[in-house]
């Protein structure tokens, strides 16, 4: 599939997945009109383990110190886009002066010797692989747990049916959409979502924009 069939195939999906939303309930319909279409860009051509990197750095991390160290990350590198192998080639010790923990170091490392040895799956192959299939691929690494793996499918890859369940900022949004006391358990939102099929993606989408209230 070429670049703009694929963006306008993402389009299609990203206002399918708004307009089922819209149509579950008045508070659903109330908070789509108000956030508006889905913007959920298709990412940019980025292969997954460039992307497992990028998310093992934002773990746990505000946004804007996690950007910061990821970019002293890339201007370690002449082109600003590493190879596996070049990472290889870089020490731990170098990449800790990035502002980078041990063990994520660790982690980032693992991820480049997998890509390296032709172990992860790349852009083009990840096609027809299912989402299940490439969570079990890359959890197998050092430092990617479920979390991680399903926001590298939905950054990395566009996928829209990926619900990300343990997020607690998704089951706070949830909360507000529906004024509860508490926020839903993890299994709890996992088992609300199915009624978001095939569109959970989407669905996360909004409730990450549910405004405090």
């Amino acid at each position: 599939m070429d670049v703009e069939r694929e963006q306008q195939e993402h389009a299609r999906r990203l206002e399918q997945g708004r307009r089922a939303l819209a149509g579950l309930d008045e508070d659903w319909a109330r908070h789509v009109q108000a956030i508006g279409p889905c913007r959920l860009a298709l990412p940019p051509e980025v292969e997954p383990w460039e992307a497992l990197l990028r998310a093992i750095v934002y773990q746990q991390l505000h946004g804007r110190a996690a950007g910061a160290i990821h970019q002293r990350l890339l201007a370690l590198y002449p082109a600003g886009r590493p190879t596996p192998r070049d990472l290889l080639a870089t020490s731990p010790e170098q990449l800790r002066l990035c502002g980078l923990s041990a063990a994520k170091a660790q982690a980032i490392l693992g991820v480049a010797r997998a890509a390296d040895a032709g172990e992860l799956v790349d852009r083009a192959g990840a096609r027809a692989h299912s989402d299940e299939a490439l969570i079990r691929q890359w959890t197998q690494l050092r430092g990617v747990g479920p979390w991680t793996a399903k926001m590298v499918l939905i950054d990395a890859l566009g996928r829209t049916d990926v619900l990300p369940a343990g997020d607690l900022g998704l089951r706070q949004g949830y909360q507000r959409l529906r004024g509860r006391d508490a926020a839903p358990t993890e299994a709890e939102l996992r088992q609300l979502a199915e009624a978001w099929r095939p569109h959970r993606t989407v669905a996360a989408w909004y409730l990450w924009r549910v405004p405090r209230r």
